[in-house]
């Protein structure tokens, strides 16, 4: 019978892929089995909330019609969540006319629950809006930051997915959340969402929101009036901890201190924290090893820089919302050009839509470059690639290019090795692991080498001098 339930969902998982990317199938549909079906239902293994929920809000209607199309009519799908993935057998789905799924073969799978287990919902108690509007300014949420207003794309589904599941309140399993990303991506953006949610669905839930800036301000002045108590009962008590930024706290020995018995109080008491930062949490630099093993307890979620199809989605989305209107030559040249920051694109198209609202001036090109000059520059500084570091900084320490990616120890060679390495990391957008692999490295030696540079920078002012010296003349190239 199994065999048979296979043949079903890669027939079913076949009509799906012609109908999404690759990148989407492979993601959200490759760990997906059939494991029981009868003449009303198709029971679906996932291995998280978060495939079942993402798939409902966004292919629900491509997977329904993939079902009606091989078994001749509807069926419900209800998911079964798995404690962990399973094998991916649709990664390559091939359809099979000699295997074609019929209705005689649809009958009940003894279900197999050794790795399978089901979660109960938690209740939704609506708010109004106006409950909404007093409780969101109270924590000091941002309403304009809501899943609604959040453009989906390949960069950042997964965390977005992740998002919408805690939410709703199906945080168990990865708790913490752990967001990560560049500056403008949208991390804040999510977590303020995530709050936002849970303000609608139960406004008695006690929500607090902090920047990790506002955390240590308020430990230090709680020092300082002796109201520690008062402090910590306002962060060890919450049902749902916001944690914004959360590389601000490297370095800070006392408050990293007491974020770390914060953390566990929450966690203990099962409650969930969300938290965001602009690096890994392993690449924190003077971040307690403690705090990093508890960030990555959860579930960690990254946000990659958007393609050009989400840049331009972006930008239409905005538009509608703030009411302004843009050329297409003029919003395809912004989503061309600006790609680094999403809140850097979404800054020079307000630029541009009040230049030309206030002045009654057609955008010409011209009008265009000088307008956004410092912007262009910021990004075409920033288009530097690993061989051009290596060149450089190989020129600059006297070594060979070659010695990049050797294994020799020599200390000069080796130091010459790891600021190359640095600077792949601040002024590249490649990943840890393209970073080690382009020097014949692993992405834990990059860690290493970030690191070692930057303690060398902090007590060297001659190596910070030499850093600064290289990045000038990457960004100039």
């Amino acid at each position: 019978m199994a065999d048979k339930l296979n043949v079903i969902w890669k027939e079913i998982c076949s009509k799906v892929r012609a109908q999404v990317s690759a990148d989407t199938f492979r993601r959200w549909f490759s760990s997906t089995k059939l494991i029981e079906a009868d003449e009303n239902n198709l029971t679906v293994f996932v291995p998280n909330h978060i495939y079942g929920l993402w798939i409902d809000s966004n292919y629900m209607a491509i997977l329904n019609h993939a079902v009606t199309e091989v078994l001749g009519q509807p069926r419900k799908i209800q998911w079964e969540i798995g404690s962990g993935e399973v094998e991916a057998i649709n990664s390559e789905v091939v359809s099979d006319d000699n295997n074609s799924a019929s209705e005689k073969q649809l009958k009940i799978l003894p279900a197999a629950r050794n790795q399978i287990r089901s979660r109960k919902k938690p209740v939704a108690i609506n708010a109004s809006d106006d409950q909404i509007e007093k409780l969101t300014r109270k924590i000091g949420l941002n309403r304009n930051h809501r899943f609604d207003t959040f453009v989906v794309g390949s960069n950042n589904e997964y965390a977005c997915a992740a998002a919408h599941a805690v939410s709703k309140g199906n945080s168990e399993g990865y708790n913490p959340l752990f967001i990560w990303g560049g500056p403008g991506l949208g991390k804040t953006h999510l977590l303020h969402a995530i709050g936002y949610e849970h303000v609608k669905r139960n406004p008695k839930c006690k929500i607090v929101y902090m920047t990790c800036e506002q955390f240590t301000n308020e430990f230090i002045e709680a020092i300082q009036n002796n109201s520690l108590s008062k402090f910590r009962n306002r962060y060890r008590k919450a049902e749902l901890l916001l944690v914004d930024d959360i590389h601000f706290l490297a370095g800070k020995e006392k408050s990293q201190e007491e974020f770390f018995h914060t953390f566990n109080m929450i966690c203990d008491g099962r409650r969930h924290i969300v938290l965001t930062s602009d690096r890994p949490a392993a690449e924190i630099s003077d971040l307690e090893e403690r705090i990093v093993s508890r960030c990555e307890w959860g579930l960690t979620a990254g946000l990659e820089l958007p393609d050009v199809e989400t840049r331009l989605a972006i930008l239409r989305k905005k538009m509608a919302m703030w009411q302004v209107s843009l050329e297409d030559r003029i919003v395809e040249f912004l989503a061309d050009r600006i790609r680094k920051s999403v809140r850097r694109l979404e800054g020079a198209m307000m630029r541009l839509a009040s230049y030309s609202s206030l002045s009654g001036k057609s955008l010409t090109d011209e009008v265009i470059e000088g307008l956004l000059k410092d912007i262009l520059r910021e990004e075409g500084r920033r288009r530097v690639t690993i061989p051009s570091i290596q060149k450089e900084v190989a020129l600059h320490f006297d070594v060979r290019i070659a010695d990049m990616t050797a294994r020799g120890r020599r200390s000069d060679v080796a130091f010459a090795r790891q600021v190359a390495m640095y600077l792949s990391r601040t002024m590249t957008d490649h990943s840890l692991v393209e970073i080690g692999r382009a020097f014949g490295r692993d992405h834990g030696t990059v860690i290493h080498a970030v690191k070692k540079v930057e303690t060398r920078m902090e007590k060297s002012q001659d190596i910070r001098q030499k850093v600064s010296i290289l990045g000038s003349r990457l960004s100039s190239v």
